[in-house]
């Protein structure tokens, strides 16, 4: 929410990243929020979060919403960092707020389709062929049509976009410096890079993989409900719990990190202390 606010708050931060930024708070903040509407639910009845309901179709489907939104924005984000790097210099193509725009609205159209799919009837309320075990109503055959390719494109895409933007900043170090001019500036920006890149890519393996990990257990397993309580419910559970610690990451790796937020935030506290200040006078 912080993010969310100093960024509509700050006329300067309306540019084409800084949209991605936002949107990307706005998926975390529904995955916290339908994560919070399961567990609500878990303590009122648990046996829905195992057994399966009616009741679990809308949670876990705007579970599944948010998660699948959170993924392609942080692909559309690693995207946009590469044209900003590659195509610079080469033409003339910028990427504009038009651009970001309709990327989010892109995101979001597909992750809320892909996101419904078992609430328009993509469920295994009425059979019990082929019904998840760790996410009851859900089919099988749904969380691996879900699972694999975005679990493919979350992490193929971005490792190659930032290395691409890694080796593209290091040869224009290497030419800067062969003509012998200052390469303090790409330095800086490689090390930055490469050091948000590791934090992305490990914030996303153990967010995650377990998540993944799980699916593919489930597709497997041949077990009931029963057997597999209480050890493989607690291990949903937890996998729950990293997907929101990736929720809280994603702000300090890829906003409050950023110098330029923070100083924004001290700008609106004291604008807010100056206007008070004013009106006591």
């Amino acid at each position: 929410c912080t993010v969310i606010f100093t960024r509509l708050a700050t006329k300067d931060l309306h540019k084409p990243i800084s949209i991605l930024f936002c949107n990307l708070a706005v998926s975390d903040l529904f995955t916290s929020f339908s994560g919070f509407w399961i567990s609500m639910l878990f303590i009122t009845n648990p046996d829905i979060t195992i057994f399966g309901s009616k009741d679990m179709l809308a949670p876990y489907a705007l579970y599944t919403t948010s998660i699948l939104s959170t993924i392609y924005n942080l692909v559309s984000i690693g995207v946009e960092r590469y044209l900003a790097v590659a195509e610079s210099m080469r033409t003339r193509f910028r990427v504009a707020r038009n651009h970001s725009i309709a990327v989010v609205f892109i995101n979001w159209v597909l992750a809320f389709f892909l996101g419904c799919l078992p609430l328009m009837g993509w469920n295994c309320l009425h059979t019990e062929k082929s019904v998840s075990v760790l996410y009851s109503p859900f089919c099988v055959h749904y969380l691996i049509f879900i699972a694999i390719p975005n679990f493919v494109v979350a992490f193929i895409i971005p490792l190659f976009t930032y290395l691409r933007i890694i080796i593209i900043l290091r040869k224009r170090k290497l030419r800067m410096k062969a003509c012998g001019q200052a390469t303090g500036t790409y330095k800086s920006a490689e090390i930055q890079v490469a050091r948000t890149s590791i934090f992305i890519w490990l914030l996303a393996l153990i967010s995650y993989a377990p998540f993944f990990a799980g699916v593919i257990f489930d597709a497997t397993n041949q077990r009931c409900h029963i057997d597999l309580y209480p050890g493989v419910y607690i291990f949903r559970n937890c996998t729950a719990m990293l997907i929101t610690i990736n929720c809280l990451g994603n702000p300090i790796i890829y906003t409050l990190k950023l110098k330029t937020l923070g100083a924004k935030l001290k700008a609106l506290k004291c604008l807010s202390i100056n206007r008070v200040r004013a009106c006591t006078i």
